[in-house]
């Protein structure tokens, strides 16, 4: 097994910066994601620690070796991509063994390889088939078998699971939590979706334009996340965002004015700010309280989704781009055009600067523990 060193790595095509002055330590035995929307450069990234695509600048390591000019396959490294690029013509026991076979590794141990590979991802039933005979999912796990095989220093996932369904990919989501707990291998795994980086990651890196916005575990980045995007990006539904200005600031707490007049208390550090400032309040859906008293608001709802154990409500508000979500329990009834007051405790409000920034906050949100 082996860690992974990223420093000060770029990565341009011509004119145009695909990576910039990328820093980032995975340490060994560590489940890492990378995530973020499309175009921002994380499979890329993901390609560059594979070989497959050169860095302009920088230095990467695996382990305790630079790998820069290193060919991918020497560089101790499996990968398994979005497509399962199987075999068509060779069962499963065959597409397993290939790698090992061109690498003449003697046939015993081929042999050892393929069944214990096939006993821990449960498809030892399986072999004698050939990919057209199985689901999705089961030949998912024939291309993370095929990497097993190769017993890898660091395994590498683009996207794994983009092409199974929703059900399916909940339960493969429990598969590679248990592949990495059975393995204790380095593992990055790319991906679009942050309710798999947050369910799955032992730290998570967060991207955008090819730039690391955070790197930390899943509820650092969903309670302290520090920036704007950091902030609408890790959470689902996302965070809610309102135009406001600071008409009180201190070291443990500010009150910030909305564009209806109404204040709101923050439990935020904005010893920085000043009265005037133009700021973003933060706050997530499922920390409005309905009919709530402290830092309250007026709304009006119009529209909801019934979704059994959890009711969301869109409701509409100025300084809102679109319009406030709220996740209510499921037993909350509310319908289009209800007159709606929100509780917003101030100790799950977010603040940003009018450059995007957080302010540090005092305290995590409501339910959670330091």
């Amino acid at each position: 097994m082996a860690g992974v060193s990223l420093v000060n790595v770029h990565k341009s095509y011509g004119d145009v910066r695909i990576l910039n002055d990328v820093n980032l330590q995975i340490e060994d035995g560590e489940f890492v994601v990378f995530v973020g929307p499309s175009g921002c450069g994380k499979s890329t990234l993901l390609r560059t620690i594979a070989g497959l695509e050169d860095i302009t600048s920088g230095n990467l390591s695996i382990g305790e070796r630079v790998v820069n000019d290193v060919p991918p396959a020497e560089r101790g490294i499996a990968m398994v991509f979005q497509s399962y690029a199987l075999y068509p013509h060779m069962n499963l026991y065959d597409n397993m063994a290939f790698g090992l076979k061109l690498a003449k590794v003697p046939k015993d141990e081929i042999e050892r390889a393929v069944r214990q590979a096939a006993k821990i991802l449960h498809i030892e039933h399986l072999l004698d088939r050939k990919p057209k005979d199985l689901s999705g999912g089961q030949r998912q796990r024939v291309a993370i078998g095929r990497a097993i095989v190769r017993k890898p220093e660091v395994f590498l996932f683009d996207e794994p699971l983009s092409n199974l369904d929703a059900g399916l990919r909940v339960k493969m989501r429990y598969e590679f939590a248990k592949l990495h707990e059975d393995l204790k291998t380095t593992m990055i795994y790319v991906t679009h979706d942050q309710v798999e980086a947050m369910t799955l990651a032992d730290k998570i890196v967060v991207l955008s334009a090819g730039k690391v916005e955070q790197v930390g575990s899943p509820l650092e980045l969903y309670e302290h996340p520090v920036n704007l995007f950091v902030a609408g990006f890790i959470g689902s539904p996302k965070m809610n965002f309102i135009n406001a200005e600071i008409v009180e600031a201190g070291s443990a707490n500010a009150l910030v004015r909305l564009a209806t007049g109404e204040t709101v208390r923050c439990l935020v550090d904005a010893s920085t700010a000043k009265a005037g400032d133009k700021v973003t309040l933060g706050i997530r859906p499922e920390h409005f309280v309905p009919g709530g008293t402290d830092n309250a608001i007026q709304t009006t709802v119009t529209f909801v989704e019934l979704l059994g154990g959890a009711t969301h409500a869109y409701c509409g508000f100025p300084g809102v781009e679109d319009a406030l979500t709220c996740e209510f329990d499921g037993r909350v009834r509310v319908h289009g055009g209800d007159a709606l007051t929100l509780g917003i405790p101030a100790e799950a409000t977010y603040l940003f600067d009018a450059e995007g920034k957080a302010y540090k906050r005092h305290a995590v949100s409501p339910g959670a523990q330091a």
